[in-house]
Parts: structure tokens; sequence; C-alpha cells
């Protein structure tokens, strides 16, 4: 055979073709290698005719800013896996804490080095763009992080122009423990971290079940309350023009 002949010049004629199932927006997630809470999330939500593709990259079942560190340079190789026909809208690196030791702008860039045509995000840019979307100023932070990820937390989301009244860690350094932590603790321990001059509650970390609480503390607290899936989520969608609404999960997602 002179040369090679592409797959579809092979196909047989008359075969037709649409958009296929995902015609509104296929959108892309990088997740740690321990991650076990984000897909259900994303899934749960999910509106129809959008596509959600995920890959992971390489951790040990432990978060501190050494490991999530380490993270960067397998993110240009982890986002060319996602759909490289060049069809995806959006990728986003889903970790709370390694976008916040890394820097969005790095992350964003090695996301981009491995997917060329997809609209690069993180779950960091996504909850600080859900922040300013609520007209939050001054928020408490509830995570389930080490101390030494909480400082760096603050300084970041200070760094963003907001004012962190308080921001309380669990301590738990692994992943694995992390997702065990149940929804009725998180929403206990939430209350004790929120202080009367934050105007928001910020529940930091993807791997928290989360989710499932946060119209339970809206209406506890009498304030917005963002959790970082769901800020994720409403990022994501709202990249890849998306802008369906859903009831449920905080008044983020349900009117914004």
């Amino acid at each position: 055979m002179d040369g090679e002949a592409s797959p579809l010049a092979k196909a047989r004629p008359g075969i037709r073709f649409d958009q296929g199932a995902h015609a509104r927006a296929k959108i892309g997630f990088v997740l740690l290698a321990t991650e076990q809470t984000i897909q259900d999330d994303v899934m749960r939500l999910r509106p129809p005719g959008v596509g959600i593709h995920f890959t992971r990259a390489f951790i040990p079942d432990r978060i501190a800013n050494d490991t999530l560190g380490n993270q960067l340079g397998r993110l240009a190789d982890a986002s060319a896996t996602l759909l490289p026909d060049g069809s995806l809208d959006v990728v986003c690196y889903a970790c709370t804490s390694g976008s916040i030791v890394m820097g969005e702008d790095r992350v964003h860039a090695e996301l981009k080095r491995g997917n060329p045509n997809a609209k690069p995000t993180s779950l960091i840019a996504g909850v600080i763009k859900a922040l300013r979307e609520l007209g939050v100023k001054s928020l408490a932070v509830a995570t389930p992080y080490l101390d030494e990820i909480n400082r760096l937390e603050a300084r970041y989301l200070e760094a963003a122009g907001f004012d962190v009244v308080n921001i309380e860690g669990l301590n738990v350094e692994r992943d694995s423990d992390m997702v065990r932590i149940t929804p009725e603790y998180l929403s206990e321990f939430a209350q004790t971290v929120d202080r009367k001059g934050a105007d928001c509650l910020f529940f930091s970390c993807g791997a928290m079940r989360s989710l499932g609480i946060v119209a339970e503390l809206e209406a506890r607290l009498s304030k917005p309350v963002v959790v970082s899936n769901q800020a994720m989520i409403w990022d994501t969608w709202r990249m890849a023009g998306v802008r369906d609404q859903v009831q449920g999960y905080g008044q983020l997602l349900s009117a914004h």
C-alpha cells in the first residue's frame, strides 16, 4: 500500500454524522490520583448534552505543600490525554490546595500546553470567580488541611482581595481520610468556623463531601456558602457557555 490512508478515508460511504451526544459542551478535569469525591459530584449535576471527561495526575496519599507542588510537571501530560481530537472546550485542574500551592497561572499554562484548544481553569480560580460573583468581601474558611496549606490559602485569598476573618483546618494529611469525613461532621465544623464578620463561608477542598450540605448551611448561617466542587462546577459550566441553573446546592448554582 502506498502511504497510509486515514481511518476516515476507509469509512463506509453514506454514513450519517451528527454533533454527537455532547453537542452543548465538553469539559475535562485533571484529578489527583487519590481523588474519590469529585467525579460523583460533577456527574450528579451534569446537564444534558454536556460531556464530562476525567484523567488523573499522580500524587501519593499525602496532601502537603511538597506533594502538591510536585504535580506541576505532570499536568500537561495529563491534560493531553483528554480528547486529543481538539474538541474539548474547558480543562480544569480539580484540586483547591494544589492550585494554591502551584499558583493558578502556572497551572493554567501547563493545562493549555497539554490541550491547546481548551480554555484552562483551576479549582481556586473557580472559587475566586464565584466569590466575586456573589459580591463577597470577607469570608471564613473551613478546610481539612494541614496548617502549612491553610497559611498559603489565607495569603492567596487575601492577595485576591478578600478579607479572611477566620481559617481553620482539621489537620488531615491523607486524601483517603478526607473522603471519609461525614457530611454531618463537616456541617458542624463549618458552623464553628463561621464568624459574624464574614459575609460568606467557604469550605475548601474537592475531596470533602460538602456539596450536599450547602443549602442547609446557607439556611442555618443566613449567608452565601461556597464549597470547592460547587464553585468548580459553576465555573466550568459558565466557561463552556452552559447557563443552566440548579436548585438545592446553594445560591451560586441556583441564581448565578
